[in-house]
């Protein structure tokens, strides 16, 4: 009996470990999964002055964005829109030009575009200019520019948020957590009716060998 114990209490330490690197690993994977694309930089960078407006601005991601949904809107102090034209997409950067004749003082940037996987993410940031635009002069926005901007967040720079997200897209399922999973739980029984068959053999053993001395 002794030697059945020393062998049921060996295992279970192994069983332990066993159950604990399994979970692990589905967790490791099942993380970058879930994982969407992030901002990396902008140009102009947060927070930077500038000696007059530029001519356009751009966020640079980790992953090349989907070329459907993309949207930039630049304001300046007034709220006067100068986004121009639609946002262009290369490889993984964002473009939107602006209207030339940006007056000086500080400008907000809000941005939106659908993720590589399909997921949108949005965010803001904002620079100065010490001067305006002496290229022409400033003059309201159309209707039509500035209604063509979606309202934005106020997601910090680089920072991704998860909107609600249309009833009709949705996420690729995750078919590898589902695998692993299954492997998981074939090892755990496994493992189980193994080491029953072990326990069951070494106490018909040890009755045998019992019976034999009586």
């Amino acid at each position: 009996m002794r030697h059945v114990r020393r062998r049921l209490l060996g295992f279970v330490p192994g069983f332990f470990v066993l159950s604990v690197v399994l979970a692990a690993a589905m967790l490791g994977l099942a993380a970058p999964a879930s994982a969407h694309d992030a901002a990396e930089s902008t140009s102009p960078a947060q927070g930077a002055a500038l000696p007059a407006p530029p001519g356009e601005v751009s966020v640079t991601f980790s992953n090349k964005p989907l070329g459907i949904g993309s949207s930039f809107s630049v304001k300046d102090a007034g709220g006067t829109e100068w986004a121009d034209g639609s946002v262009q997409i290369v490889d993984n950067v964002a473009t939107q030009k602006l209207r030339p004749g940006g007056p000086a003082g500080k400008y907000t940037v809000a941005w939106r575009v659908v993720s590589s996987d399909s997921h949108p993410i949005e965010g803001t940031f904002t620079f100065t200019a010490a001067t305006g635009d002496p290229s022409a002069t400033a003059g309201p926005a159309s209707p039509t520019a500035a209604g063509a901007v979606p309202g934005m967040g106020t997601a910090q720079p680089g920072v991704t948020e998860e909107p609600s997200v249309p009833a009709n897209a949705g996420e690729p399922f995750q078919w590898s957590i589902v695998i692993f999973a299954a492997v998981a739980v074939g090892l755990l029984v496994a493992l189980g009716v193994l080491a029953r068959r072990r326990l069951t053999g070494d106490g018909d053993g040890m009755d045998a060998g019992e019976d034999g001395r009586g």
